[in-house]
């Protein structure tokens, strides 16, 4: 049995989606009112069981983890939940996968001696750190990379909290990777056109621990990696929130909140990965442009947790903590993925980004 926690929000509910898709529909869903969730919802996982639990509750999280073979963690923010989750998995011989992340998860290794736990089993981290990763398999040698990120939707207060932090406190400022090391302070927030995106963006550097990953298993020469923004009030907030954040967080969290809310009022929601390797193929100079894109962010999210979750009931990840973007079968998990098909678009180009701005027939 596969129990999702937080399986009545949205990444829960679309992460319950994909395991049926997958097959697994033996599913004990929780969250903290059952009688919530409405008939319809129901309706489409007719072998589901729907479970209370509270995971300020470490009974009540020990009496769902009962009979699961993987627990999925829904629930957030990250740094009050998953440490929690993952532990109380350990102790009890089951599997883990996180959609989210924290720190100090990777204290946990020395008691996974027989269980997988995987976490930031999502978008951003997750998929921005396994994508390229993905993508570089194709390559006999990749030199440099460029990463965009973008995301329009509303942010609940538990995923403006995790976002604020990944932001705030796991990001080194203005880095890059540079001949092969970070470098601090090289890069600069700026206004760009990237395609795929319909207007003006503000591109925002970003670099933490995922990419220093990704930067060393590619063997990268140079890396950027930016966060894109479309809106404009939660670009204009980002600039004078970071001690706020520290000191009222959750004053800070709601602000966001509502900053993501009109940012995106009117607009269809989405998420895009824009990802261009530069290397060799065969003796050859080459360039390849990674673009996925989906209108659902939440589906992606959620499917990207299935799929780790899948990865971890077929036995290709060894016991352990670690994070999504880091387990060695890609190509199982880009497949899962386009087998969902929560994406609208996922496609390389033997293109640059800079010439995907140029109009190409039957693709914009």
């Amino acid at each position: 049995m596969i129990g999702i926690i937080g399986g009545y929000g949205d990444v829960g509910l679309e992460a319950a989606r994909a395991f049926v898709k997958l097959g697994k529909s033996n599913l004990k869903i929780g969250g903290r009112n059952p009688q919530t969730v409405s008939d319809e919802i129901k309706s489409e996982f007719s072998n589901a069981a729907w479970v209370a639990v509270d995971i300020n509750d470490v009974q009540s999280l020990a009496s769902f983890c009962q009979n699961c073979k993987l627990i999925v963690n829904c629930a957030g923010p990250s740094s009050k939940f998953s440490v929690r989750v993952a532990q109380l998995c350990l102790e009890k011989g089951c599997h883990c996968v996180d959609s989210g992340t924290d720190d100090k998860l990777a204290a946990l290794q020395q008691e996974s001696n027989r269980t997988a736990v995987i976490h930031a089993a999502g978008a951003i981290p997750g998929l921005s750190g396994l994508l390229p990763r993905w993508l570089g398999t194709s390559f006999d040698k990749v030199d440099s990379l460029i990463s965009y990120t973008g995301m329009l939707a509303d942010f609940t207060p538990s995923a403006a909290e995790d976002y604020l932090a990944g932001v705030m406190e796991a990001n080194k400022p203005l880095a890059a990777w540079q001949d092969g090391e970070c470098s601090i302070g090289v890069l600069r927030k700026q206004k760009a056109e990237l395609p795929f995106f319909p207007r003006e963006v503000t591109v925002y550097p970003y670099f933490d621990k995922e990419t220093e990953f990704v930067a060393k298993s590619l063997g990268l020469h140079d890396g950027k990696w930016y966060l894109v923004n479309e809106g404009s009030r939660v670009a204009a907030l980002l600039e004078e929130i970071s001690i706020q954040f520290l000191t009222e967080p959750k004053t800070a969290v709601e602000r966001i909140c509502q900053a993501s809310k009109l940012d995106a009022a009117g607009r269809e929601k989405y998420l895009k990965f824009i990802i261009q390797l530069d290397g060799l193929i065969n003796g050859s100079k080459t360039t390849r442009t990674l673009v996925l894109q989906a209108q659902n962010p939440s589906a992606v999210i959620g499917s990207a947790t299935a799929a780790a979750g899948m990865s971890v009931l077929a036995g290709i990840v060894p016991a352990g903590v670690r994070p999504f973007s880091e387990i060695a079968n890609l190509n199982i998990v880009v497949d899962t993925l386009q087998k969902l098909g929560c994406q609208s678009m996922f496609k390389i180009f033997e293109l640059s980004i800079e010439q995907l701005l140029q109009p190409i027939e039957g693709e914009l």
